[in-house]
């Protein structure tokens, strides 16, 4: 059987229309008629057998069946990009847009204060970055991800950047008026801060390690957060003690905003990775991505 060349004009439009919102300004950026996208859709449709889009008089939304395919298909037109580009002669120019998927913290810490040197770097490069921290879905819609913790089975490509200390903190107020714990199990009469895992949902467990001895605590907490940034602000505040990645707490810890306890008990490490679709050759746009993340990540 024939390649089916529609089947490739189909997945063209459907990216397009996700990326557009609605059928008409889709039809602007493919140089087509509105009721030329529609008709490209409903043969996409038809081939695979499922409904790719909710309409509405205003805009689309992708179907559930819909993400999934365009998770799927936008690393391979990511590729034919980047096989015309090489064919062309401008493998070595970078441009183009680079969605990235980033764990807020380290977004937020770490590599927002550096995307202005990236964009200098390449100026025909444009960045639509987002925060989260989950895993579900995790590179639907994006060429590249930053998350903590350890990988998961996946088929995607996984570097690791980092591994951070995970350090016990508290704000001197709070310490002033709970006094500062000498070893872990004091903790269990402390108010702590906990953060949501991500993946279970249920709470980061407390361990403590020195010399391979591993000491984990089952704290007690009113506060249940799924934010590391809010954490931190209500640790700052006094509400309590927490439990966090080192990477970006120096700022807070040289402004004696917060105070590390148990500095011994301190040897746990905590792992940051990046995925990106399983490809023998990734775009030049997320080779340089790579590349920079890894000289912020090398540099704290």
């Amino acid at each position: 059987m024939g390649f089916d060349t529609r089947l490739l004009t189909g997945v063209g439009v459907l990216a397009a229309v996700t990326e557009a919102g609605n059928f008409a300004r889709a039809a602007e950026t493919l140089g087509l008629t509105p009721s030329g996208v529609s008709r490209a859709v409903a043969r996409l449709e038809a081939r695979v057998g499922v409904r790719l889009f909710d309409r509405n008089p205003r805009e689309v939304s992708l179907t559930e069946e819909g993400r999934r395919l365009y998770a799927q298909v936008m690393p391979l037109l990511a590729g034919l990009d980047e096989a015309v580009a090489e064919v062309a002669g401008a493998a070595a120019v970078v441009r183009g847009r680079l969605r990235v998927s980033v764990d807020p913290w380290f977004a937020r810490m770490v590599l927002a204060p550096t995307l202005k040197q990236f964009l200098a770097r390449y100026p025909m490069l444009q960045v639509d970055l987002s925060t989260s921290n989950y895993r579900e879905e995790m590179m639907a819609g994006v060429d590249v991800a930053v998350r903590f913790g350890p990988p998961d089975g996946s088929s995607l490509i996984v570097r690791k950047l980092l591994e951070t200390p995970i350090l016990t903190v508290a704000a001197p107020a709070y310490l002033n008026r709970h006094g500062e714990p000498r070893s872990p199990h004091d903790l269990v009469h402390h108010e702590a801060l906990l953060f949501r895992d991500p993946q279970t949902g249920l709470p980061f467990p407390w361990e403590f390690h020195r010399g391979g001895e591993i000491v984990e605590v089952k704290v007690s907490s009113r506060l249940v957060l799924d934010d590391p940034s809010v954490a931190v602000s209500a640790c700052v505040a006094g509400q309590g003690v927490f439990q966090s990645v080192a990477v970006g707490l120096a700022p807070f810890l040289e402004r004696g905003e917060l105070v590390r306890i148990l500095p011994d008990w301190s040897e746990e490490l905590y792992p940051l990775y990046t995925y990106h679709p399983s490809r023998h050759l990734p775009p030049a746009k997320v080779r340089v991505f790579l590349d920079f993340v890894r000289e912020v990540a090398d540099g704290l």
